[in-house]
């Protein structure tokens, strides 16, 4: 008995930034990126292609797959760090845009473990409050939040957005359970500043302005340890071997991590739905993303063990268990 996904959806800008394009920006090669990274290409907005406009397109897609009008939903929570606005919220843009004014929204910065952070969130909503519907989104344009002349930043992110509908349901599907963790002493190794205050008093000398900023190695060891942390503990709780794992979506960060998140693990590699090459790390959009064209390529069946899990600035991590 749970919190049950109805339905999902995406959308991914029309512009692709290959490899080849960025060697012309910037200092760096096909190769480089792809040995490094595992990305080749990634989605970058246009005109018209905001995040709320990307989170807008995503929802009415989830709304079409689970049969549910946007008058029907009670929630909407955006998990985003890089809304269109700071105020309002990027959650309030797509109420308005989609016409849900029985909803009331808001959004959840988590930086990349923004979508699991907004699972739990929805989940413990719908607990609450059984006859309710809700809608989650991971929506991001990282493009305008990346430093273009910084290649270990700039070939890695890309822009995009997820959604999923979700209700309560009395049978044996929905969100199993979730393990969350947050540490801000370790805020430094990837961050991002806001624009520079209007309140001298509140200036930050050294705010080099509103774009990522990361120091790539130190993050790689702390997001693969922490992960595997978050996931097995996770199954110990509830007492369910990895090989019970019909599929799990990992935060797409970048290929290192992943494959040496699941050589840890020891995990199936066929069991991993891995999409990075193709979009880069979106960051809240990429589980909502991947989970949405893994379920539209049918790789999710009714009572499968889905496992998801992320790591992000802040830092955030964590890990859920979704019976679908």
């Amino acid at each position: 008995m749970g919190a049950v996904v109805l339905g999902t959806g995406s959308c991914l800008p029309g512009k692709v930034l290959t490899n080849h394009d960025l060697e012309k920006i910037i200092d760096t090669s096909d190769e480089w990126i792809r040995s490094r990274t595992g990305i080749s290409t990634r989605r970058i907005s246009g005109k018209g292609e905001e995040t709320y406009k990307l989170a807008e397109t995503a929802a009415r897609r989830a709304l079409v797959a689970s049969q549910v009008s946007a008058d029907e939903i009670d929630l909407i929570i955006v998990a985003t760090m890089s809304s269109h606005m700071i105020m309002p919220s990027c959650a309030c843009f797509v109420q308005n845009e989609l016409g849900a004014a029985n909803a009331f929204a808001y959004d959840i910065n988590a930086a990349c473990s923004g979508f699991l952070f907004a699972l739990d969130s929805g989940e413990k909503y719908l607990c609450a409050e059984r006859d309710k519907k809700i809608l989650l989104i991971g929506a991001e344009t990282l493009s305008s939040r990346t430093d273009w002349k910084d290649r270990n930043t700039c070939i890695l992110f890309g822009d995009g957005a997820g959604a999923v509908v979700m209700e309560y349901r009395d049978d044996n599907c929905g969100v199993v359970a979730s393990n969350l963790f947050s540490d801000g002493s370790l805020w430094k190794l990837l961050y991002m500043h806001n624009a520079p205050s209007y309140n001298p008093d509140l200036e930050q000398p050294d705010n080099p302005g509103a774009h990522i900023l990361m120091e790539g190695r130190e993050v790689f060891k702390y997001a693969v340890k922490a992960m595997e942390g978050a996931i097995r503990e996770l199954l110990d709780r509830q007492n369910i071997e990895l090989s019970a794992i019909d599929l799990m979506i990992p935060h797409q960060a970048n290929i290192r991590i992943l494959n040496k998140l699941v050589s840890r693990l020891g995990i199936d590699q066929e069991k991993v739905f891995i999409n990075v090459q193709k979009y880069g790390n979106t960051s809240a959009a990429s589980i909502p993303i991947a989970l949405d064209e893994a379920n539209r390529e049918g790789r999710l069946k009714r009572d499968n063990l889905l496992l998801i899990c992320s790591f992000g600035g802040g830092f955030t991590w964590g890990a859920s268990l979704l019976r679908w």
